[in-house]
């Protein structure tokens, strides 16, 4: 849960740092990720991959189709999570201030709203890339000491370093923006509200 709120917060921190525009209404950026949670004490990182969609004014799909299948969901109600399209988890937005925190986050980026990303994230341009300081520990729910990004059209690569020395490196491939529709799998996956 933590490791996917850092996630979440990158994808919201760079939406529109990423583009020269940011999302209009019924936009949707949709890609493919591929994931590698780097711990200490183990020889090998942890692999993920699968694809995501952001979709303004809707909310996020972060959809894991390895090493098991989990779409994660997260809306202004909050964040739900489904393995086999059966809800496993539910948090909503309410009982969990970092989550609603980092919905205002996205809907900042989305709308253009630096407000709502400078609360949480010191951002640093550096060459092609961008470099985000949290301003507080709790804002994604997890200790994140620092985030890189290579920027191009989008976001192609993120590296989330925790100060414990454990790391995540995500690299983002086929992305692009489109006036939708969203599916109806995807719809509902963006109904549910974590209540």
């Amino acid at each position: 849960m933590k490791r996917l709120l850092s996630v979440l917060a990158v994808l919201a921190a760079t939406a529109a740092h990423a583009q020269p525009q940011t999302l209009a209404e019924g936009q949707v950026i949709r890609g493919r990720f591929a994931q590698e949670r780097h711990l200490q004490g183990f020889a090998n990182p942890v692999k993920s991959e699968g694809h995501f969609l952001l979709a303004a004014g809707r909310g996020l799909l972060w959809v894991a189709e390895k090493p098991f299948p989990v779409t994660t969901a997260i809306t202004a109600g909050g964040l739900t999570q489904a393995v086999g399209g059966k809800q496993t988890a539910s948090f909503d937005a309410q009982r969990l201030p970092a989550l609603a925190r980092l919905y205002a986050a996205i809907g900042g980026a989305l709308s253009g709203d630096w407000g709502a990303l400078d609360a949480d994230f010191q951002v640093q341009r550096e060459g092609g890339g961008i470099r985000l300081l949290p301003r507080r520990a709790d804002m994604t729910g997890a200790a994140i000491k620092s985030i890189s990004l290579k920027v191009s059209r989008f976001v192609d690569e993120v590296e989330i370093e925790r100060p414990n020395g454990d790391s995540d490196h995500i690299l983002f491939t086929g992305q692009s923006l489109s006036d939708g529709p969203l599916s109806a799998e995807e719809s509902a996956a963006l109904s549910r509200d974590g209540r």
